[in-house]
């Protein structure tokens, strides 16, 4: 099986390792002539952790990053108060990545470049598609190097302006507020790098400039609403903008930096025959909430397995799962961003909701864990008495048959999960605080390659 991969943002990135570990032949394409260098999406939800650990990145993701720092208010330019996005939670035995971890869009990037260069795929950079067609067999695509491709799939994660949701007619639904700009980027400043900070106006609290710290290099990403004379975004325009909230920051490079504009659009379809839409090329997201980044890294985790399974049910269940998910998520998003532009002292306040821990797949309204749940993780012991987890049993390309308090056939990646003293034949695991009998109470559970549960018996 071949797929191509239009655009090698973190979701394209992400589907490109998911198939490549699995043996799947990948190419990754990408119409830029050199690699994205700006911070954009640099809140890391505790889901999309989960997922870097299956894909064997998490700890350069933890080394390069850093938790949400605490950020000082400043009012009239004097320090008022320091405020959290959200409170700091504690690992517990079945979430071991509680909070949101902040690092720059291109820094992740490069860490999953080198993850999936280890399986000898490498982005194909200058290498823009022109053009494709379908049929029953595959897809042929055109690329502006002049190469024709043939594959099985074609993947567009080619970003909010998808030159293949394009070229399938796709609907892009929703809405661009042209009357609401803010200037983004990256810059340098003389501020302590511990603590991000909020400058605004007493009289307006609500309504200022966000100077967020990017781990390991030494910027400031911004955030500044930008009226009709402040066009250019540029540093003497942040400069101007901070002067003028007597902020008493000076400014140094401007390393990187756009004007956005809220646009909440969620495309009508995600697959056309043999053609999957992916990230932004899918939904697009207000900046709020972190949640585009991270949504986009799910689609391309969902689909890989299913991919590479090829079976016609679970490739129409790509879109059925994740059309859902991104719709609830840009509502989240939005919701955010109401607060903000109506200067809701709540605004900067992310719960458990922006976390995507609570994404399921579920039919069913009954308690429990059910069908469609993601799986939990449990601290257990092996055979050899070592301390493991149950992610430990997951990682990997392959589902996970977990039966409790029965021998185990030795099928791969099958475990019983035993209770302390109980002896079992074949594979096992001990759950020696019971935290996995506690989250599962099951008696067999199948667990799908993306961490979801996928069959389950009481």
């Amino acid at each position: 099986m071949d797929i191509v991969i239009a655009g090698a943002g973190p979701a394209g990135l992400t589907l490109a390792i998911d198939l490549a570990r699995r043996g799947v032949g990948v190419r990754i394409v990408d119409k830029a002539t050199e690699f994205f260098r700006g911070s954009r999406g640099d809140g890391l939800q505790p889901r999309t952790l989960e997922v870097f650990d299956d894909l064997g990145v998490i700890g350069a993701v933890l080394t390069a990053g850093r938790e949400m720092p605490a950020f000082r208010v400043h009012l009239d330019g004097e320090y008022v108060m320091e405020r959290r996005m959200g409170e700091r939670r504690e690992p517990t035995p079945d979430v071991p990545y509680p909070n949101g971890w902040v690092l720059g869009q291109s820094q992740t990037e490069g860490i999953l470049r080198d993850r999936l260069a280890e399986f000898g795929v490498r982005v194909e950079l200058g290498a823009e598609l022109t053009g494709f067609t379908q049929d029953g067999a595959g897809v042929t695509a055109e690329l502006s190097t002049g190469e024709t491709v043939r594959a099985d799939y074609l993947v567009g994660a080619d970003g909010g302006r998808s030159f293949v949701r394009k070229a399938l007619g796709i609907e892009f639904e929703g809405v661009t507020d042209e009357s609401v700009k803010m200037l983004l980027g990256d810059v340098e400043a003389d501020l302590d790098p511990e603590f991000g900070y909020w400058f605004a106006r007493a009289a307006d609290p609500g309504s200022g400039v966000m100077m967020s710290p990017l781990p390991g290099i030494g910027l400031f990403q911004f955030g500044a609403p930008l009226g009709e004379a402040d066009a250019e975004p540029t540093a003497e325009t942040l400069q101007s903008i901070l002067d003028g909230l007597n902020a008493g920051v000076r400014l140094g490079e401007l390393a990187w930096s756009t004007v956005w504009r809220p646009n909440v659009r969620l495309a009508k379809r995600f697959r056309e025959g043999r053609v999957f839409l992916i990230g932004d090329a899918a939904h697009v997201h207000p900046p709020t909430g972190g949640q585009g980044l991270n949504t986009g890294v799910q689609d391309a985790f969902n689909l890989g397995w299913k991919l590479a399974d090829g079976s016609p049910e679970l490739l129409d269940s790509y879109e059925t799962e994740r059309r859902a998910v991104a719709e609830r998520v840009l509502g989240v998003s939005s919701e955010l961003l109401r607060r903000h532009l109506e200067g809701d002292e709540r605004a900067h306040e992310r719960g458990a909701e922006t976390q995507q821990l609570d994404i399921s797949y579920r039919v069913t309204d009954e308690p429990g864990l059910a069908v469609g749940d993601r799986a939990p993780d449990a601290p257990v012991l092996d055979a050899g008495g070592a301390e493991v987890r149950l992610f430990d049993l997951f990682r990997g390309p392959h589902a996970t048959r977990l039966i409790f308090d029965a021998d185990a056939p030795e099928e791969p990646h099958t475990y019983a999960v035993l209770r302390p003293g109980v002896k079992a034949a074949g594979r096992y695991v001990v759950d020696a605080e019971g935290f996995a009998f506690s989250a599962y109470d099951a008696k067999e559970v199948v667990v799908r390659p993306d961490g979801y549960v996928g069959a389950l018996t009481r």
